[in-house]
């Protein structure tokens, strides 16, 4: 079986690859809004379940993987900050606090139209961190298109006080233990 990434992430592309298996890449252009009242980690399921239903008319027999992940702080969703202004408000929000990341997962199987999710939360507490340390910061890695505006993966680790999660793939947005567990259960072993 063909497994397909739902995904344009180069995050979530470089993590699928360390498990050595061929995939492709779709991208699933599906509008990231919250629905009135949605939780996180529901919002999360949805849009990750959303990805991988986009893409997959254009593929048969193919086990289809979506993500998404959503971070919340004080029940504010942080997004992918875009831009300088807005990681700043966001850094400065997470400064001394814990944030929770949601990242769901999703496969879905195009041959039989078997579908699983999993969602898998991370809690990660921060420094408290100066302006001065986040301007130093984001202008080192830039960190634009990741939610929470912190690459843990990277330099962001240094913003970082502790982390708890099953998983610490998940927090950099594709939980690769959840993941091979639920391409298990499509039939498929990645070892």
């Amino acid at each position: 079986m063909q497994l397909v990434l739902a995904s344009t992430s180069s995050y979530r592309r470089a993590l699928l690859a360390r498990l050595g298996v061929p995939f492709s890449l779709a991208d699933p252009r599906v509008p990231e809004e919250r629905r009135a009242g949605e939780l996180p980690e529901d919002m999360a399921r949805r849009l990750a379940e959303a990805k991988a239903r986009a893409v997959a008319d254009r593929f048969r027999d193919a086990l289809i993987i979506g993500c998404d992940q959503v971070a919340v702080c004080n029940g504010e969703i942080l997004g992918k900050p875009g831009d300088h202004g807005n990681a700043v408000r966001q850094l400065r929000a997470l400064s001394g606090r814990e944030a929770v990341f949601h990242t769901a997962l999703c496969v879905h199987n195009t041959a039989n139209g078997v579908t699983l999710t999993r969602v898998v939360p991370c809690r990660v507490a921060f420094r408290a961190l100066d302006d001065a340390a986040i301007e130093r910061y984001l202008r080192r890695e830039q960190p634009y298109d990741c939610a929470g505006s912190a690459k843990s993966e990277g330099l962001g680790i240094a913003l970082i006080a502790s982390m708890d999660g099953e998983d610490p793939n998940a927090l950099v947005g594709l939980p690769l233990i959840a993941l091979v567990d639920l391409l298990r259960e499509q039939g498929f072993d990645v070892i």
